[in-house]
This record gives C-alpha cells, structure tokens and sequence, in this order.
C-alpha cells in the first residue's frame, strides 16, 4: 500500500517515504518551513545553514593581520575582511588590497604547538596563493596573527577558523 513517492525540494529526485523523510529548512530557495530533502541533500543543507550562520559573518567582520607579500620581509598591519558581495577578500591598511575570491587558488593554515596525538593545534595565520587579475602567474600572500594584540588574538583565531572551514569545503566559498 505504502507506495507513494516524494521529490526532494532540493534536488528534485523521487525517493519513497522514509528516503525523503529529513524535513530541513531551506530559506536560501525561498522555502518558509522546513521541506522534504534526501538524506544527501539534508546534509548539505545543514552544512550550508552552518555557513551562512557562522563562518560567513566571522569572515565579513573581518580580523586584523601582519599581511607578507610574496617573499618580502617586511609585514603590514592590516583588517582582513570578506566584502559585503562576497566576491573580494578585502584588506585595509596603508595599503589595500582585493582579491577576487575566484582567483583564490590555494588557502593553507599555518598552526603551532603540534603534538604527536594531533591535538592541541592552534590556527596562527594562512597562507594564500591567488592569481591577480589578468595575469596567470600565482601571487603569495601571508597572514600572520599578531602576539601582542590580545584582544584581537581571539577575533583573528575564529577568523582564520571560518576561512579553514571555508577552504576545506571550496566549494561553498566560490558558490557564494
């Protein structure tokens, strides 16, 4: 008797009753209450909820940073941001600096106090390689999270936090 198929209001596959059963919210496609979604979808979507949440108002707020340019040895102090269109890492100081969040071809988190078990790491800055516009040859960028800022030691953890998360799940960063 129990034959009846749903679609999921996310990928729109038919699935039967207990394939399609996860009810998620989905406000990013204009669904009021939570919608029937496949467990694959469901996942995704909760990831995404995660995102937008968390890590995407973390990056918007922005951190400051000792910022390198490529192989230089001088630092500059800058406010590292995502723009408000979410296409740019912003970064302000005496300098300024765009990067086009599609240009971004590589993000590696710098950690210390590593142990044999793994744990105990902390993010203390990233390293980013991006091409600049018009140009093929990849560009480096180091951000480095500043001692001496206590109160700014925090903010610049969560950020380089969200940006982690970001470049594990690249995806979302470049569909934002």
């Amino acid at each position: 008797f129990s034959s009846a198929q749903h679609h999921c209001r996310r990928c729109g596959k038919c699935f039967c009753d207990k394939c399609c059963s996860k009810k998620v919210p989905l406000p990013r496609m204009c669904f009021v209450d939570p919608v029937r979604q496949c467990a694959e979808c469901a996942l995704v979507s909760q990831k995404e909820t995660e995102f937008y949440d968390k890590q995407l108002k973390v990056l918007m707020n922005g951190a400051t940073f000792f910022v390198t340019l490529g192989t230089s040895d001088k630092s500059e102090l800058m406010v590292c941001r995502l723009s408000n269109n979410q296409r740019y890492l912003v970064l302000d100081g005496d300098s300024h600096y765009e990067i086009e969040i599609i240009q971004i071809s590589t993000v590696q988190i710098l950690t210390e106090g590593f142990t044999p078990g793994g744990g105990n790491t902390r993010a203390i800055g990233m390293v980013l390689q991006y091409k600049a516009p018009g140009s093929e040859e990849l560009r480096q960028m180091k951000f480095t999270a500043g001692e001496e800022f206590s109160s700014n030691k925090k903010l610049s953890a969560s950020w380089l936090a969200a940006m982690h998360k970001v470049s594990q799940g690249g995806r979302t960063l470049r569909r934002l």
